[in-house]
């Protein structure tokens, strides 16, 4: 069981103070994890090839790995949406194997594709829209992660 709780609070604040909305969220924190929601298992498709993966290469250096290492130690992690944020679709997912965590890069890079597999710290993300980041770019995927059918990925 993950040592975090996250959870996500929409409320009008003409409807409800926020008195009431933080009562509501120590409600929900009390309960545990998941106790209202079911997990739903995704499956997002990688491509670790080349131009698809710009900072491969640069992970692998800086962890003292091979590209196929990092390659195989990003599909062994145990990832789960932590939060959600920043840009629309953007699901931050924690599990990111100690073997590959890199601090954020020095500088953004521009134009980052969307569909991008980024990893920084101990998260992971695949970009949903075309926007600079400071993360590491590690592969791409073709999996939409914005759709417009309720429950599917």
């Amino acid at each position: 069981m993950p040592a975090y709780a996250a959870i996500l609070i929409r409320f009008d604040p003409l409807a409800c103070d926020h008195a009431a909305a933080e009562r509501a969220a120590r409600q929900l924190l009390d309960q545990g994890p998941g106790a209202n929601a079911a997990s739903t298992l995704r499956e997002v498709l990688v491509c670790y090839d080349g131009d698809l993966a710009p900072d491969l290469a640069r992970v692998a250096q800086a962890t003292g790995l091979g590209p196929q290492e990092v390659v195989a130690a990003h599909l062994s992690g145990q990832y789960e949406v932590v939060m959600y944020g920043f840009a629309p679709g953007y699901a931050y997912l924690a599990g990111v194997p100690d073997a590959i965590r890199m601090p954020r890069k020095p500088a953004p890079v521009r134009g980052v594709p969307a569909g991008s597999v980024l990893v920084a710290a101990g998260q992971c993300l695949v970009s949903t829209l075309a926007m600079p980041t400071g993360w590491w770019i590690i592969g791409r995927s073709p999996t939409r992660i914005l759709t417009d059918r309720p429950g599917r990925a």
